[in-house]
């Protein structure tokens, strides 16, 4: 697929995103983008995401005419708290805890832009985990190292086939895109 003719540029080293792209039949370039994934304190939750993509978007200066740069952020939040990547074993370990027998919410900003135009849009889901055992907190990060997911896991990964009970909205969205959205935007791009 090649809507409306655009060169697609995916601005994301992310591994998990550029399989999605991959099984969405699209048609893309990869490029890598170093950018500030800061945010101000006193942001919004709901708006953070899709202001990290926007900031990633806007730090790629390569753009051409032509060309269409698709970047996002994925964040896990736990009762309005930010779950960040984890630094090490013991933050990992300590994210699952929290998210144990919890729902949480898992929130992805995209950022479509052009030379001409910029288009964002977000996407959450909610993810219910069961209550989960020390050993099978241990046994995931020991195994799976989960230090470049926000939230300290990846539900495509063994503890998210052992552990989630129930998602409300886009299983892909919490891989890291929401690609219902992504596909329904990417063949209206002319209309956005």
């Amino acid at each position: 697929m090649k809507p409306n003719k655009l060169k697609i540029i995916l601005g994301s080293q992310s591994p998990r995103r550029k399989e999605l792209m991959k099984m969405m039949d699209v048609k893309f370039k990869t490029v890598h983008i170093e950018a500030d994934e800061s945010f101000p304190e006193a942001y919004p939750t709901s708006e953070i995401p899709e202001f990290l993509a926007l900031k990633k978007s806007l730090a790629y200066k390569k753009l051409k005419k032509g060309e269409l740069l698709i970047t996002a952020d994925t964040i896990v939040s736990l009762k309005g708290i930010v779950l960040e990547k984890p630094k090490n074993k013991s933050q990992a370990k300590q994210m699952l805890v929290n998210l144990s027998d919890r729902k949480h919410k898992v929130l992805t900003g995209v950022c479509f832009r052009t030379k001409d135009d910029i288009f964002t849009f977000s996407d959450v889901s909610e993810v219910y985990f069961k209550k989960l055992k020390k050993k099978e907190i241990d046994y995931y990060v020991e195994h799976y190292k989960p230090f470049d997911k926000a939230g300290g896991y990846g539900i495509q990964e063994w503890i998210g086939l052992i552990g989630i009970k129930k998602i409300n909205g886009s299983y892909y969205n919490i891989m890291g895109l929401p690609t219902e959205k992504i596909y329904f935007y990417l063949n209206n791009v002319n209309k956005m």
